[in-house]
């Protein structure tokens, strides 16, 4: 008989996990999907013999009305004792490279489904709100296999850095490693001071003897090459500040450490790397892009920008806004089209958002692609939102359609009552 010892850590969290998983069952939600698509690993997650990720756990603290920052620590002090079992590092290099796959699968899942609602001819019919119905299932396996790739990325990381235990129990800990700031191109969309009013991030160093140049503003050499090197299109012209040029130095660096993290297969940091541009400056999107596209990584631009169509409203518009002023308003429409899966009450923020900032012309393209891709009786709801604003403007966008879609437009905003007589 083989006895499986469960670190204490684990133990303790899995007793935690099952009093949650009583209540999430009692509360629905996200419980029954769980407990649907994968039983057999939720029943080994109970049982303490692997560990739940963290997303599903913050989906079922949020069914159940309870705050996920307590629970993180215990998850924390989990995740390391389990981590730390022999074989723990090969297992979550496998279940990293096995998230990255199913990431990429739902990516081309989601151009599919995106690319089949936005020609189909019937957007009204059955088999439209199914692939809409499948479209927003598919960007909830994109967002979950990031979040997994992010989180075992750390987690690898976690476990590389840690000190070997002490060799007895007269041995003294071992030294607290000196606090500094982080450097490179994966912090360098953190503001330019941190909390402690320190300096900006250096940049990454230059490539070893015999490498391939990287590309970029960062690496184009003397002042007068770069005053000659004409910018790409919703590029920052050099010159135009320090903002720009904090920019291009940001996303240079950004290319060039994503140039060797692919070079050494490590396409879970690369993608954690690109994920890192949504929480900075979205101005500095722009210039990414470029650097991007220039270096040959036009695809993760594409996946940059699927990953930005989850952002809450505010954030949504913000960088859509930020790609219309720089000049890629292909960009933006696209982000804006692929955000339209969301909520109904969380695209009203967009289109508030948007239009507070003065980008009306977006706001309006999102109101059309969403008459185009969603029903009538939707385009009543999200009206309902915010009648005052959305009211004309859904107006104006079914009418540039057909006047089909402006009758199924009226007769479902009369019949929520969104519209008089």
């Amino acid at each position: 008989m083989t006895v499986t010892h469960i670190p204490s850590e684990m133990a303790e969290f899995t007793h935690w996990l099952g009093g949650l998983a009583a209540r999430a069952e009692r509360a629905g939600g996200w419980w029954a999907v769980f407990a649907e698509r994968d039983p057999d690993g939720l029943g080994a997650c109970l049982e303490g013999a692997e560990l739940l990720p963290w997303d599903v756990v913050a989906s079922l603290l949020q069914d159940v009305g309870e705050d996920p920052g307590p629970a993180r620590g215990l998850y924390a002090a989990a995740a390391g004792a389990h981590d730390r079992r022999p074989g723990g590092a090969e297992a979550l290099a496998a279940r990293r490279a096995l998230m990255e796959e199913e990431h990429r699968h739902a990516g081309t899942r989601i151009r599919e489904l995106d690319l089949l609602l936005l020609t189909h001819p019937e957007p009204d019919s059955a088999e439209a709100a199914r692939l809409a119905h499948d479209l927003a299932w598919t960007r909830d396996d994109l967002a979950r296999a990031a979040a997994r790739i992010a989180d075992l990325a750390d987690r690898l990381d976690r476990l590389r850095a840690a000190p070997a235990p002490a060799a007895g129990p007269d041995a003294s800990p071992p030294p607290a490693p000196e606090r500094r700031r982080p450097r490179g191109a994966r912090y360098a969309w953190a503001a330019d001071d941190d909390a402690t009013g320190g300096p900006a991030p250096a940049a990454v160093p230059g490539p070893p003897a015999g490498g391939a140049e990287p590309r970029g503003a960062r690496f184009r050499g003397r002042a007068a090459d770069r005053t000659a090197a004409p910018a790409g299109p919703g590029e920052a012209a050099p010159g135009d500040g320090e903002a720009a040029e904090a920019a291009e130095r940001a996303a240079a660096n950004a290319v060039y450490a994503l140039q060797r993290l692919r070079a050494q297969g490590r396409t879970g940091e690369a993608h954690v790397l690109l994920c890192e541009a949504l929480g900075g400056p979205p101005a500095r999107l722009p210039a990414l892009a470029a650097a991007l596209h220039r270096a040959g990584f036009g695809a993760d631009w594409a996946t940059l920008l699927w990953e930005a169509a989850s952002l809450p409203p505010a954030r949504l518009a913000a960088v859509a806004g930020a790609l219309a002023d720089a000049g890629r308003p292909d960009d933006c429409e696209q982000l804006l089209r692929q955000g339209l899966a969301r909520p109904v009450e969380e695209l009203a923020g967009a289109v508030a958002a948007l239009v507070a900032e003065g980008h009306d012309r977006e706001a309006q393209a999102l109101l059309t692609a969403f008459i185009r891709v969603r029903t009538p009786e939707e385009a009543a709801r999200l009206a309902a939102v915010h009648p005052a604003l959305l009211v004309p403007r859904l107006g104006v966008a079914a009418r540039s359609l057909s006047a089909a879609d402006d009758r199924a437009l009226r007769h479902a905003l009369r019949v929520g009552g969104v519209l008089g007589g």
